[in-house]
């Protein structure tokens, strides 16, 4: 288990990925996602997580240089979307996206979405660019298992991660068995479930106990699930309040009780559904 802010779990082609990083969906570009992340990193964040479609890539490249924290340092994700799905496509994608980062590699570059029918060829050309160097790791979100057992059987490239909604209401405990086995790191979008999952009676009875607040009871059942975990916020209090699961375990009781409120409920697209 991670004991501080930066600790790493091991990807499965020697990677290392920081369990905690910052997500900036829906963050504006500009002046808000450039302050979010040199905020996030001044508190010790070193995972920022990105996306084309999110349309800040530029803001987020231009908080990573402001922020004046070496390269090496930090671990930048993004992702090719859907209409950019395709091998040509895919490799004009990843410049695209380093072009706006102002980067000459990300640490993680993933398939957004499956998609209907072409991510086959879209994960030949992340195997390029990770062969190129403009990728440390590569990997895909939104996978279920039969995508990934395609991926696997089609494929040489085991991913290293499957980034997926993730939360108390959506434990997807089928998925994490079966992405533990294969060496896949399962992380977590939507977390804190865009907040529904925080007014929950078992997991405000939970925070009560350590004294802590209902999203940090949220994340640490990420950590303590083995899932990599990327909440959201702009907010300085928050970015700093969604750092601090270091200094508290849920028993294995509590952990129990946290499962037992799965309803396999989404907030965003089935994977089965987003056909595009």
């Amino acid at each position: 288990m991670p004991r501080k802010l930066g600790d790493t779990v091991t990807l499965n082609n020697g990677v290392e990925i920081p369990w905690v990083g910052l997500g900036v969906w829906k963050v504006k570009q500009g002046g808000e996602v450039e302050e979010a992340v040199q905020t996030a990193i001044r508190c010790g964040y070193r995972s920022i997580d990105t996306a084309k479609i999110y349309g800040n890539e530029e803001g987020v490249g231009r908080g990573i240089r402001a922020a004046g924290v070496p390269r090496e340092e930090l671990f930048i994700t993004t992702k090719v979307w859907n209409d950019d799905q395709g091998y040509d496509k895919t490799l004009n994608a990843i410049d695209e996206s380093l072009a706006r980062l102002g980067l000459d590699y990300v640490d993680l570059y993933l398939i957004h979405w499956p998609g209907k029918d072409r991510y086959v060829d879209t994960w030949r050309a992340l195997e390029k660019i990770q062969q190129e160097g403009k990728a440390r790791a590569i990997g895909v979100c939104n996978f279920n298992i039969h995508h990934l057992e395609e991926l696997l059987r089609r494929t040489d490239t085991i991913p290293a991660v499957n980034q997926v909604e993730y939360h108390p209401r959506l434990a997807q405990k089928e998925l994490l068995a079966f992405c533990r086995d294969k060496g896949i790191q399962l992380e977590a979008w939507s977390p804190l479930m865009q907040g529904a999952i925080l007014d929950e009676p078992v997991i405000k009875k939970v925070a009560e106990r350590h004294g802590k607040n209902p999203a940090q009871v949220v994340l640490r059942w990420d950590l303590q699930n083995g899932v990599v975990t990327i909440p959201k916020s702009v907010k300085e209090h928050r970015i700093r309040s969604n750092a601090d699961l270091f200094d508290f375990e849920l028993s294995r009781n509590e952990m129990d009780q946290i499962d037992a409120l799965n309803q396999n409920r989404r907030v965003g697209p089935d994977p089965d559904e987003l056909l595009f």
